[in-house]
């Protein structure tokens, strides 16, 4: 029982399976582990505040973690979502700025937060790593252009349906259908499309008249995909109602 319980204890404080660090050899990854403060976080429970002080780094061991934003008006902005393996905080551990984003568990979550200045100085010894971090942000500036021109071209309606299209997956029992499954709550779809929960109702209400798609349970059967992918290329003002 005891051995099940350190070996148990020492996954649980290990970054062997952080994709990032895995150029490192076993001393730096063991340095950088030992730098690490641990936590176990709660789903619910907001681990980042956006202009907040702190400059950490996190992994993400175990557990998901949503990274928003909110208007003035209270309205949730979804940028990513991080999960086992992926990290989030190096913007401001690199610039030493406040914080961009809130971050929230979306479930337990197992993280290692690591100061600034232990992952400025890793980045320096270990080039390979330097460059994964560059690659993240090359896609971070990649989405958050796709998403300017979002905004600037597509209606609230359409920017549903790009949603919807994004989160489209195969329908492992029927050959040549789509599914969206598990499909993710009004709330969250509307945080991704920077819209209302009552816009992305509307949407589904009517893609359901149409024929489109329907819901039943956590499932989203997309029965016209062609009519679907037709939906987010009409111009801007062909729906009246829409936030």
């Amino acid at each position: 029982m005891n051995a099940m319980t350190h070996v148990s204890a020492v996954e649980e404080n290990s970054l062997a399976t952080v994709p990032l660090l895995a150029g490192l050899d076993r001393t730096s990854l063991t340095k950088i582990e030992g730098a690490c403060t641990w936590r176990t976080a709660q789903e619910g429970e907001q681990l980042l505040n956006r202009d907040s002080e702190s400059r950490d780094i996190f992994f993400v061991l175990r557990g998901r973690v949503r990274i928003v934003n909110y208007s003035n008006t209270g309205r949730e902005i979804a940028f990513a979502l991080a999960g086992p393996g992926d990290f989030f905080g190096e913007l401001a551990a690199i610039d030493g700025q406040p914080r961009s984003a809130t971050v929230v568990a979306l479930e337990e979550c197992r993280l290692a937060a690591l100061p600034p200045q232990a992952f400025r100085e890793t980045l320096e010894r270990h080039p390979p790593m330097a460059m994964k971090v560059l690659e993240k942000l090359t896609r971070i500036i990649r989405t958050c252009d796709d998403r300017i021109m979002d905004l600037a071209t597509l209606s609230a309606y359409q920017r549903v349906y790009a949603e919807i299209l994004k989160a489209c997956r195969p329908d492992p029992v029927r050959m040549g259908s789509w599914i969206v499954y598990p499909l993710p709550t009004q709330a969250q779809i509307a945080a991704q499309a920077s819209t209302t929960r009552e816009t992305v109702a509307r949407v589904l209400s009517q893609l359901a008249l149409d024929g489109v798609a329907d819901r039943k349970s956590k499932t989203l059967y997309i029965r016209d995909m062609t009519k679907l992918k037709s939906l987010c290329e009409r111009p801007p003002h062909a729906h009246k109602d829409e936030c």
